[in-house]
């Protein structure tokens, strides 16, 4: 279908607003809709936190009038009622009478349903303008729906020679205050946070989002004024995500200083006596606990995949040492790593960034280069596996 440039202007707008929400939306995915009469907009949004309004609603709820404008929604309007009606009934009972969707919904409880609907009351649909931006958008809610799994984010900070820890297991810090900014936000853009038991042995790390909605982005989303919160502290405003620690033996500690901030913690373990008495203290202290089942002695990852998508991760970051992101590596796991290159050298007797099974060059992972840039000091390259992955 041919698009005007009007039409391209309004959906790039209408793409624009839903990445407002890409902090607090999940489990829902992040829309924006802008409404048009006689080439003028009249009412834009983006969808709210989970549980409030969907960018079709807030976009009619700012317009005087929306009868005969064309909608320009960057996912399909939903069809069906779960905290909130269907978008498909506001939009016909608002007398819409075109819509352009940048891309299909994959919930299979929509599915292209929401169109049909829409056509069927006599409204003009066109699907397809800037598809990819869109997709790309949602790329974890996306992959959710089609493939059963979130989409899996492994997080680097190395030294300019690539070791991520010193022999003795000491990291902090390798890299600036700059780029554990940045982290904060990668963290706040993810469902869930997945570390070894090795790195919560050594550092006890809270694993929480800790920067303030101004710096996000996302006050106007929230719609509550929030002061800026101590450094250490956890944001208690935003979303925290579910953090995960993968613990085959259940070595954790009830005392573990994650126990102690907001949002939930699940720990991920094998299946046997020992492991679900030693559930017992952990689940006293806060944390659920998950039985999997075991791979080569360890927690199967795709299994645990399979459970945070259960549990409507839409996408999760790993935030591990070399034996953990090596094995999401190793086993065809990763869709994207991000990482922060220090302009530090720690020598050779210093931990790599991965363990794996690599011993021709042959056998390589080829990774493509999506973006780079510097933060601070060092220099954040993210990259995605080439499609022979």
């Amino acid at each position: 279908m041919a698009y005007s440039v009007d039409d391209r202007e309004y959906m790039s707008r209408a793409l624009e607003l839903a990445a407002k929400g890409r902090f607090t939306t999940s489990p829902n995915p992040s829309v924006g809709c802008v409404l048009v009469v006689d080439g003028a907009i009249v009412g834009e949004g983006h969808t709210r936190p989970a549980g409030g309004n969907h960018a079709e609603v807030e976009a009619l709820n700012a317009a005087a009038s929306a009868k005969g404008a064309t909608a320009y929604v960057t996912l399909e309007p939903c069809s069906h009622s779960g905290k909130t009606g269907p978008c498909v009934e506001v939009l016909i009972d608002a007398g819409i009478s075109r819509v352009v969707i940048a891309c299909e919904d994959p919930n299979p409880k929509v599915a292209g349903e929401g169109i049909k609907l829409l056509q069927d009351a006599g409204i003009e649909v066109a699907c397809g303008l800037y598809e990819d931006q869109a997709r790309e958008l949602n790329k974890g809610f996306i992959k959710r729906h089609e493939q059963g799994l979130p989409w899996v984010v492994v997080k680097m900070a190395a030294s300019l020679d690539g070791r991520t820890a010193m022999a003795s297991g000491q990291s902090q810090w390798i890299t600036t205050p700059a780029s554990r900014k940045d982290v904060q936000r990668l963290r706040a853009a993810n469902c869930a946070i997945v570390t070894g038991i090795g790195t919560q042995l050594m550092d006890d790390p809270s694993l929480t989002v800790r920067i303030t909605n101004d710096d996000l982005g996302v006050a106007d989303s929230l719609r509550q004024p929030q002061p800026a919160p101590a450094p250490a502290c956890a944001n208690p405003s935003l979303r925290q995500p579910l953090r995960v620690v993968v613990d085959s033996k259940l070595q954790m500690s009830p005392e573990a200083r994650m126990f102690a901030q907001p949002g939930d913690t699940l720990i991920a373990t094998m299946d046997g006596p020992e492991q679900r008495e030693r559930a017992l203290p952990l689940e006293a202290a806060g944390a659920a606990v998950v039985f999997l089942p075991a791979r080569d002695g360890h927690v199967d990852l795709h299994e645990l995949l399979l459970e945070l998508a259960r549990r409507e991760c839409n996408s999760v970051m790993v935030e591990a040492g070399a034996g953990l992101a090596g094995g999401f590596v190793a086993e065809g796991l990763l869709d994207e790593l991000v990482c922060y290159w220090a302009p530090k050298l720690f020598g050779s007797d210093a931990r790599p960034m991965f363990e794996l099974p690599i011993q021709t060059i042959d056998a390589h992972l080829a990774l493509a280069v999506k973006d780079m840039r510097q933060i601070g000091e060092d220099i954040r390259i993210t990259l995605r596996p080439d499609k022979d992955y």
